[in-house]
């Protein structure tokens, strides 16, 4: 499993951007795709929100790649 860190630079970031500064997908509507395939969890739960906004200390998984969320 390939794990990254990502360091929020606010109070959230939304889900289909982080899913493309984290490198995972190319742009945010290609993250916006994943999110509606129903592939991305959220802290373990499916997350179909493609805007979703993820703070410090959420977890990110998508297939073999987990994103855990720091301030």
């Amino acid at each position: 499993m390939q794990e990254f860190e990502f360091q929020l630079r606010g109070e959230f970031v939304e889900l289909n951007q982080l899913l493309k500064l984290s490198g995972v997908c190319d742009s945010g509507g290609a993250g916006k795709m994943l999110v509606a395939e129903g592939v991305v969890s959220v802290d373990g739960k499916t997350e179909l929100r493609k805007t979703a906004k993820i703070r410090a200390g959420q977890i990110v998984t998508l297939g073999d790649v987990r994103i855990q969320v720091s301030a």
